[in-house]
């Protein structure tokens, strides 16, 4: 694999995580309750954001010419399984729905750590990756502290 190919394979899987926080947030509006309003509002800013977020990283993979990964956790290597579809909700209680979430932004953040030990990455590409994984921490972090003062 030549060096653009891996820098392509890295951006992609930053991609498919970003395609899999938009399902997994769509998910858990879909279990909210209507007086769960707060929570919707909270969940469409993370999809808004990882919609932003691919809409960048498809850019620059662009910029590369290669081939430009889409779908979710079925493709890729990097811990696509953020909200594993056979157990996702046990119940639709928020504090559920928000240990999940809080699964998924995990799993996220460990995406975007292992992109960042990508040595092939140009110094524009990491930056790009550090200002997104400190957004992805800073979304985990509100929504842990969520979950905690439930």
């Amino acid at each position: 694999m030549d060096y653009l190919e891996k820098q392509a394979e890295t951006l992609n899987d930053l991609v498919l995580i970003n395609n899999d926080r938009v399902e997994g947030y769509q998910k858990a509006i879909d279990e909210l309750k209507p007086e769960d309003a707060d929570l919707r509002t909270v969940f469409q800013e993370r999809i808004d954001q990882s919609r932003q977020f691919h809409s960048e990283l498809v850019n620059e993979v662009a910029v590369l010419g290669e081939e430009i990964k889409d779908g979710t956790k079925s493709t890729g290597k990097i811990y696509r399984a953020w909200m594993d579809v056979k157990a996702f909700f046990s119940g639709n209680d928020r504090k559920t729905i928000l240990d999940n979430c809080e699964d998924g932004e995990d799993a996220a953040v460990r995406a975007y750590s292992e992109a960042l030990e990508c040595e092939n990455l140009t110094p524009e590409q990491r930056a790009l990756v550090i200002r997104q994984h400190t957004e992805v921490k800073a979304s985990h972090d509100r929504i842990k502290a969520m979950r905690d003062s439930l």
